[in-house]
């Protein structure tokens, strides 16, 4: 995909992390101005003039199964770019496709798509790389994972994911306690790889010594892990006490009670939160009947379960998940915008390119009106969706 240049003026751009009137300015792809309307270079066109709308980082999904019809485990780039041009609907610029617990020859299917996908651009939000969530994970936690296919860490299997994927491979999630868990925290590290605890009954003790090994990240914070018992922290305990761990939180007021999410805004603050959708195939499609990882999946009422009840990732887009932050924690608009934008890009390792206003970084920009509904998207300076 080509990288395109613009001028947005009339905006109200949520920079690191206050909301000021003014202009930005991408040149071939890449921010060059974001500031007053009266200092801002002249000649760069087009020009898009947004009346007043919110421009800000483009959001950044680092927890994300599928949407549209398209999962990431179909392992083709057709199925990528059906969950990137959804995405796009809903302000995301970019995101890890995650895998689910499956046999390893399908993870590495998928690991190919999404090398492919992030070569080739997929006309919608940008394939930042891969999130592999399982297959190393605790069956008494798995929940809609496929318990087929639980296995101890390899790190024969995890250097053949990494001889396709090279840095593609940007976030591992894996319980702990498996055998030989600390070893492959230890190698993923050193590969540059952010490690994260999920689907676990760790004690608190064995979460903190996969910390001092090289793990630094949540999965889906309150959900797949030992809760918070006074007597035993459990992997909740050090997720909400721990500063060396980012946490992720599915804010869609489902998976987590309010109460619980405002404890952890409490514990960690906003800079450590990042807001994730986990959604699935469905997401941006009608209720119904679907599938995850070979499990079958009812979608009904905003929420997707397994036929015997447990959740099962959400159908929650990045704006909503923005917009949610706002009104049941009280956060402001910069600040839930920062957890969906400047924090998974952290998080990853790539705040360099992505997550904010900010000269020199990537032209990833997503236009909200007053009731954070999406204008307009634009990734790379190229408007990938702009609403009807």
């Amino acid at each position: 995909m080509s990288k395109l240049s613009m001028t947005i003026t009339n905006g109200q751009l949520v920079t690191p992390f206050q909301v000021r009137r003014g202009t930005l300015v991408i040149e071939e792809g890449i921010i060059t101005y974001a500031g007053d309307d009266a200092n801002a270079p002249r000649g760069i066109e087009p020009v898009l003039d947004v009346k007043g709308a919110y421009v800000t980082p483009g959001l950044i999904d680092i927890h994300v199964h599928g949407g549209g019809g398209g999962d990431a485990m179909d392992g083709t780039v057709a199925a990528l770019e059906q969950m990137a041009r959804t995405f796009a609907r809903y302000g995301t610029t970019a995101f890890l496709p995650a895998t689910v617990t499956a046999a390893h020859q399908d993870l590495l299917k998928a690991v190919d798509a999404v090398k492919e996908a992030a070569a080739k651009g997929t006309g919608g939000a940008e394939v930042m790389g891969v999130h592999l969530e399982g297959p190393y994970i605790s069956d008494s936690r798995k929940g809609a994972q496929n318990p087929a296919h639980i296995r101890p860490p390899s790190m024969q299997e995890l250097e053949e994911i990494w001889q396709k994927s090279g840095p593609l491979l940007k976030l591992v999630t894996l319980a702990p306690e498996s055998e030989g868990a600390l070893q492959v925290i230890r190698q993923l590290r050193s590969w540059g790889v952010t490690v994260a605890i999920g689907h676990s009954d760790a004690s608190y003790d064995q979460v903190m010594t996969a910390h001092l090994w090289g793990a630094n990240h949540i999965c889906h914070t309150f959900n797949g892990m030992r809760g918070l018992h006074h007597r035993e922290p459990g992997v909740v305990g050090a997720a909400l006490t721990c500063d060396g761990f980012s946490a992720e939180l599915i804010c869609d007021g489902v998976h987590v009670h309010p109460v619980a999410m405002d404890i952890l805004l409490r514990a960690k603050g906003a800079d450590k939160i990042v807001l994730v959708t986990d959604t699935m195939r469905a997401m941006g499609l009608p209720e119904g009947r679907y599938q995850l990882g070979g499990l079958e999946i009812d979608v009904s009422q905003g929420a997707a379960r397994l036929t015997t009840g447990e959740l099962a990732g959400s159908t929650l887009s990045m704006a909503m998940a923005v917009r949610n932050a706002m009104q049941m924690l009280g956060v402001s608009l910069p600040r839930a915008v920062q957890m969906a934008s400047y924090n998974p890009a952290r998080t990853v390792g790539m705040a360099d390119r992505k997550g904010s206003l900010t000269v020199g970084k990537d032209g990833d920009v997503a236009i909200f009106d007053q009731e954070l509904d999406t204008l307009a998207t634009i990734v790379g300076g190229r408007v990938v969706y702009r609403k009807a």
